[in-house]
Protein backbone atom coordinates (compact mmCIF):
# COMPACT_ATOMS: atom_id res chain seq x y z
CA UNK A 1 0.00 0.00 0.00
CA UNK A 2 3.10 2.28 0.54
CA UNK A 3 6.33 2.21 -0.27
CA UNK A 4 7.71 3.22 3.47
CA UNK A 5 6.07 1.76 6.06
CA UNK A 6 3.46 3.36 8.74
CA UNK A 7 6.15 4.40 11.29
CA UNK A 8 5.55 4.61 14.81
CA UNK A 9 1.33 5.37 14.85
CA UNK A 10 -1.22 4.23 17.62
CA UNK A 11 -4.57 5.24 17.40
CA UNK A 12 -6.78 6.13 20.39
CA UNK A 13 -10.71 7.03 20.15
CA UNK A 14 -12.07 9.05 23.20
CA UNK A 15 -16.02 9.76 22.20
CA UNK A 16 -18.30 12.61 23.46
CA UNK A 17 -21.74 12.72 22.57
CA UNK A 18 -24.21 15.75 22.82
CA UNK A 19 -27.23 15.21 24.69
CA UNK A 20 -29.73 15.48 21.93
CA UNK A 21 -29.17 12.10 19.73
CA UNK A 22 -26.40 13.51 17.58
CA UNK A 23 -23.04 12.41 18.23
CA UNK A 24 -20.16 14.45 18.30
CA UNK A 25 -16.60 12.33 19.31
CA UNK A 26 -13.09 13.44 20.20
CA UNK A 27 -10.50 11.40 18.94
CA UNK A 28 -6.94 11.06 19.66
CA UNK A 29 -4.30 9.90 17.08
CA UNK A 30 -1.07 10.18 19.38
CA UNK A 31 2.39 8.49 18.41
CA UNK A 32 2.82 5.35 20.58
CA UNK A 33 6.59 4.59 18.67
CA UNK A 34 5.08 0.89 17.66
CA UNK A 35 5.87 0.36 14.04
CA UNK A 36 3.42 -1.12 12.02
CA UNK A 37 5.10 -2.67 9.08
CA UNK A 38 2.74 -2.98 5.89
CA UNK A 39 2.45 -6.16 5.76
CA UNK A 40 -1.57 -6.94 5.97
CA UNK A 41 -4.33 -9.54 7.38
CA UNK A 42 -6.95 -7.89 4.11
CA UNK A 43 -5.39 -5.56 1.11
CA UNK A 44 -8.37 -4.88 -1.31
CA UNK A 45 -7.36 -2.19 -3.43
CA UNK A 46 -6.06 0.51 -2.19
CA UNK A 47 -6.49 -0.16 1.75
CA UNK A 48 -4.58 -2.07 4.80
CA UNK A 49 -7.40 -3.84 6.80
CA UNK A 50 -7.08 -5.89 9.68
CA UNK A 51 -9.19 -6.87 12.71
CA UNK A 52 -8.01 -6.75 16.38
CA UNK A 53 -10.26 -8.23 19.19
CA UNK A 54 -10.42 -6.78 22.96
CA UNK A 55 -7.55 -6.79 25.16
CA UNK A 56 -9.05 -5.31 27.66
CA UNK A 57 -12.48 -3.42 29.03
CA UNK A 58 -11.45 -1.01 31.68
CA UNK A 59 -11.48 2.62 33.18
CA UNK A 60 -8.30 3.76 31.62
CA UNK A 61 -7.32 6.34 28.86
CA UNK A 62 -3.42 7.18 28.87
CA UNK A 63 -3.89 9.96 26.12
CA UNK A 64 -6.63 12.07 27.48
CA UNK A 65 -6.59 11.55 31.66
CA UNK A 66 -2.86 10.16 31.49
CA UNK A 67 -1.28 8.75 35.33
CA UNK A 68 -5.50 8.49 36.26
CA UNK A 69 -6.71 5.56 37.80
CA UNK A 70 -9.28 5.29 36.99
CA UNK A 71 -10.00 7.63 33.75
CA UNK A 72 -13.72 9.30 33.59
CA UNK A 73 -15.21 6.68 31.76
CA UNK A 74 -14.76 3.14 30.28
CA UNK A 75 -13.15 1.84 27.48
CA UNK A 76 -12.30 -1.36 25.61
CA UNK A 77 -8.82 -1.30 24.66
CA UNK A 78 -7.40 -3.69 21.78
CA UNK A 79 -3.93 -4.03 20.31
CA UNK A 80 -0.53 -4.64 22.17
CA UNK A 81 -0.05 -5.92 25.67
CA UNK A 82 2.15 -3.18 27.02
CA UNK A 83 -0.78 -0.80 27.59
CA UNK A 84 -0.72 0.93 30.52
CA UNK A 85 -2.53 4.23 32.00
CA UNK A 86 0.62 6.15 31.26
CA UNK A 87 2.57 5.52 27.98
CA UNK A 88 4.57 8.28 27.28
CA UNK A 89 5.36 8.44 24.37
CA UNK A 90 8.83 9.43 24.81
CA UNK A 91 9.66 7.05 27.24
CA UNK A 92 7.89 4.22 25.83
CA UNK A 93 8.05 2.18 22.82
CA UNK A 94 5.25 -0.35 22.68
CA UNK A 95 6.83 -2.44 19.59
CA UNK A 96 9.80 -3.31 21.67
CA UNK A 97 7.99 -3.56 25.28
CA UNK A 98 5.06 -5.60 24.00
CA UNK A 99 5.25 -9.27 23.35
CA UNK A 100 1.80 -10.14 21.94
CA UNK A 101 -0.89 -8.31 20.07
CA UNK A 102 -5.13 -8.84 19.61
CA UNK A 103 -4.66 -7.68 16.35
CA UNK A 104 -4.40 -10.22 13.56
CA UNK A 105 -2.22 -7.81 11.79
CA UNK A 106 0.64 -9.60 14.39
CA UNK A 107 3.46 -6.78 13.60
CA UNK A 108 1.21 -3.76 14.89
CA UNK A 109 1.50 -3.22 18.87
CA UNK A 110 -0.26 -0.23 18.51
CA UNK A 111 -3.16 0.19 20.49
CA UNK A 112 -6.82 1.38 19.57
CA UNK A 113 -9.77 1.99 22.49
CA UNK A 114 -13.11 3.03 22.15
CA UNK A 115 -15.35 4.10 24.81
CA UNK A 116 -18.04 1.17 25.51
CA UNK A 117 -21.58 0.92 24.64
CA UNK A 118 -24.53 -0.11 27.20
CA UNK A 119 -27.84 -0.95 27.23
CA UNK A 120 -29.52 1.62 29.56
CA UNK A 121 -33.18 0.19 31.11
CA UNK A 122 -35.96 2.06 29.98
CA UNK A 123 -38.02 0.34 33.29
CA UNK A 124 -35.14 0.95 36.39
CA UNK A 125 -32.04 2.71 34.92
CA UNK A 126 -29.92 -0.43 35.40
CA UNK A 127 -27.20 -0.58 32.60
CA UNK A 128 -25.74 -3.93 30.77
CA UNK A 129 -22.89 -3.76 28.28
CA UNK A 130 -23.72 -4.19 24.75
CA UNK A 131 -21.74 -7.12 23.22
CA UNK A 132 -20.04 -7.04 20.06
CA UNK A 133 -20.24 -8.63 16.61
CA UNK A 134 -17.30 -10.40 14.70
CA UNK A 135 -16.49 -7.80 12.52
CA UNK A 136 -15.56 -9.95 9.29
CA UNK A 137 -14.06 -12.71 7.37
CA UNK A 138 -10.91 -12.87 6.53
CA UNK A 139 -8.89 -14.43 3.85
CA UNK A 140 -8.79 -17.65 5.76
CA UNK A 141 -12.50 -17.92 5.85
CA UNK A 142 -12.65 -17.04 9.57
CA UNK A 143 -14.38 -14.31 11.18
CA UNK A 144 -12.32 -12.03 12.86
CA UNK A 145 -12.21 -10.76 15.33
CA UNK A 146 -13.41 -13.25 18.23
CA UNK A 147 -14.57 -11.47 21.50
CA UNK A 148 -15.48 -7.56 20.15
CA UNK A 149 -12.77 -5.43 19.16
CA UNK A 150 -12.93 -3.15 15.90
CA UNK A 151 -11.81 -3.30 12.30
CA UNK A 152 -9.11 -0.95 11.41
CA UNK A 153 -8.47 0.66 8.02
CA UNK A 154 -5.16 2.35 6.49
CA UNK A 155 -6.31 3.89 3.02
CA UNK A 156 -4.79 5.36 -0.20
CA UNK A 157 -6.93 8.24 -1.96
CA UNK A 158 -10.11 6.68 -3.61
CA UNK A 159 -10.44 8.56 -6.98
CA UNK A 160 -9.53 11.84 -8.47
CA UNK A 161 -5.85 11.80 -8.76
CA UNK A 162 -5.08 7.97 -7.33
CA UNK A 163 -1.37 8.87 -7.81
CA UNK A 164 -1.81 11.83 -5.09
CA UNK A 165 1.71 11.21 -2.75
CA UNK A 166 0.93 10.07 0.93
CA UNK A 167 3.22 10.64 3.82
CA UNK A 168 3.69 8.49 6.24
CA UNK A 169 3.17 9.79 9.89
CA UNK A 170 5.98 11.30 11.91
CA UNK A 171 7.08 10.23 14.73
CA UNK A 172 5.26 12.10 17.97
CA UNK A 173 2.27 12.67 15.70
CA UNK A 174 -1.19 13.49 17.59
CA UNK A 175 -4.53 14.83 16.95
CA UNK A 176 -8.52 14.90 18.14
CA UNK A 177 -11.13 14.88 15.72
CA UNK A 178 -14.80 15.98 16.60
CA UNK A 179 -16.84 18.02 18.83
CA UNK A 180 -16.96 17.21 22.62
CA UNK A 181 -18.93 20.08 23.94
CA UNK A 182 -21.61 20.17 20.72
CA UNK A 183 -24.93 19.73 21.91
CA UNK A 184 -27.18 20.62 18.91
CA UNK A 185 -27.18 18.92 15.15
CA UNK A 186 -26.10 22.21 14.14
CA UNK A 187 -22.51 21.55 12.70
CA UNK A 188 -22.52 17.56 13.48
CA UNK A 189 -19.09 15.89 12.62
CA UNK A 190 -19.18 14.51 9.60
CA UNK A 191 -16.22 11.63 10.10
CA UNK A 192 -18.59 9.81 12.66
CA UNK A 193 -21.47 7.47 11.81
CA UNK A 194 -23.86 4.96 12.69
CA UNK A 195 -25.96 2.14 10.24
CA UNK A 196 -28.45 -0.21 11.36
CA UNK A 197 -26.73 -3.51 9.67
CA UNK A 198 -28.80 -5.17 6.64
CA UNK A 199 -28.84 -1.09 4.93
CA UNK A 200 -26.17 -1.95 2.62
CA UNK A 201 -23.45 -4.16 5.00
CA UNK A 202 -19.84 -3.65 3.08
CA UNK A 203 -20.69 -0.42 1.62
CA UNK A 204 -18.77 2.74 1.96
CA UNK A 205 -20.01 4.34 5.57
CA UNK A 206 -21.09 7.71 6.48
CA UNK A 207 -23.69 8.41 3.39
CA UNK A 208 -27.50 8.79 3.26
CA UNK A 209 -27.88 5.24 4.90
CA UNK A 210 -26.23 6.69 7.90
CA UNK A 211 -26.82 8.96 11.03
CA UNK A 212 -24.31 10.84 13.44
CA UNK A 213 -26.87 9.73 16.19
CA UNK A 214 -27.79 6.17 17.07
CA UNK A 215 -30.74 4.78 14.90
CA UNK A 216 -34.46 5.61 16.84
CA UNK A 217 -35.83 1.91 15.68
CA UNK A 218 -35.16 -1.37 15.77
CA UNK A 219 -32.03 -2.88 14.15
CA UNK A 220 -32.77 -6.47 13.64
CA UNK A 221 -28.66 -7.24 13.22
CA UNK A 222 -27.30 -4.74 15.28
CA UNK A 223 -25.54 -1.43 14.53
CA UNK A 224 -22.76 -0.55 12.45
CA UNK A 225 -20.52 2.29 14.05
CA UNK A 226 -17.40 3.98 12.09
CA UNK A 227 -15.28 6.51 13.28
CA UNK A 228 -12.93 8.12 9.88
CA UNK A 229 -10.31 10.38 10.74
CA UNK A 230 -9.17 13.39 8.74
CA UNK A 231 -5.95 13.17 6.14
CA UNK A 232 -4.74 16.59 5.42
CA UNK A 233 -1.79 18.01 7.46
CA UNK A 234 -0.42 20.88 7.70
CA UNK A 235 3.05 19.21 7.12
CA UNK A 236 4.72 21.17 9.81
CA UNK A 237 3.17 20.44 13.49
CA UNK A 238 2.85 17.22 15.15
CA UNK A 239 0.15 18.61 17.82
CA UNK A 240 -1.16 21.96 18.13
CA UNK A 241 -3.09 23.44 21.14
CA UNK A 242 -6.34 22.28 19.92
CA UNK A 243 -5.26 19.16 18.80
CA UNK A 244 -7.13 19.81 15.59
CA UNK A 245 -5.95 22.88 13.69
CA UNK A 246 -2.82 20.89 12.01
CA UNK A 247 -5.64 18.20 10.26
CA UNK A 248 -8.55 18.76 7.70
CA UNK A 249 -10.50 16.39 5.81
CA UNK A 250 -10.31 17.27 2.23
CA UNK A 251 -12.16 19.64 0.50
CA UNK A 252 -15.98 19.92 -1.37
CA UNK A 253 -17.70 17.72 1.61
CA UNK A 254 -15.75 14.13 0.84
CA UNK A 255 -15.04 12.66 4.34
CA UNK A 256 -13.90 9.28 2.67
CA UNK A 257 -10.33 8.82 1.63
CA UNK A 258 -10.89 12.19 -0.65
CA UNK A 259 -7.93 12.70 -3.25
CA UNK A 260 -7.49 16.45 -2.68
CA UNK A 261 -6.31 18.25 0.41
CA UNK A 262 -6.86 22.25 1.13
CA UNK A 263 -3.79 24.47 0.63
CA UNK A 264 -3.60 25.03 4.22
CA UNK A 265 -2.75 21.94 4.78
CA UNK A 266 -1.30 20.09 1.70
CA UNK A 267 0.64 17.07 2.83
CA UNK A 268 -1.82 13.68 2.10
CA UNK A 269 -1.26 11.32 5.32
CA UNK A 270 -2.71 7.64 5.66
CA UNK A 271 -6.83 8.10 6.39
CA UNK A 272 -7.09 6.20 9.26
CA UNK A 273 -10.95 4.06 9.69
CA UNK A 274 -12.29 1.48 12.25
CA UNK A 275 -15.66 0.60 12.62
CA UNK A 276 -17.33 -1.32 15.52
CA UNK A 277 -20.57 -3.71 15.12
CA UNK A 278 -22.80 -3.65 18.27
CA UNK A 279 -24.62 -6.60 18.72
CA UNK A 280 -27.98 -5.03 19.77
CA UNK A 281 -30.43 -7.91 18.69
CA UNK A 282 -30.82 -8.86 23.15
CA UNK A 283 -32.22 -4.86 23.18
CA UNK A 284 -34.92 -4.62 20.28
CA UNK A 285 -38.03 -4.54 22.16
CA UNK A 286 -40.61 -2.33 19.78
CA UNK A 287 -41.16 -0.79 23.71
CA UNK A 288 -37.97 1.04 24.03
CA UNK A 289 -37.82 2.71 20.53
CA UNK A 290 -41.56 4.08 21.29
CA UNK A 291 -41.78 7.79 20.62
CA UNK A 292 -38.48 8.51 18.91
CA UNK A 293 -36.16 7.04 21.89
CA UNK A 294 -33.71 4.62 22.27
CA UNK A 295 -32.32 2.84 24.96
CA UNK A 296 -28.11 2.75 24.38
CA UNK A 297 -25.43 5.47 26.06
CA UNK A 298 -22.16 5.18 25.47
CA UNK A 299 -20.04 4.64 28.56
CA UNK A 300 -19.51 8.99 29.34
CA UNK A 301 -23.23 9.35 29.48
CA UNK A 302 -24.36 10.29 26.13
CA UNK A 303 -27.09 8.61 24.23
Amino acid sequence: MLSDPLSSLGICLHVDHNNNNNMSWKVVIPILLGQVVVAQNVNVGRLLRFSCSQLVIERTDPLVNPGMNPSTHVHQIVGGNSFNVTMDPNRMDPATESTCTTCTFSEDFSNYWTASLYFRSPENGTYKLVPQRTNFVGLDGVAQPQGGGITIYYMMPFGGNSKTKVTAFKPGFRMITGKPELRSKAGTFKGICHRCNGNGDGMAPCDSRDTSEFPAKVCPRGIRASVIFPSCWDGKNLDSPDHTSHMAYSPGGQTLAGATCPASHPVRVPQVMYEMQWDTTAFNHPDYFKGGKQPFVYSFGDT
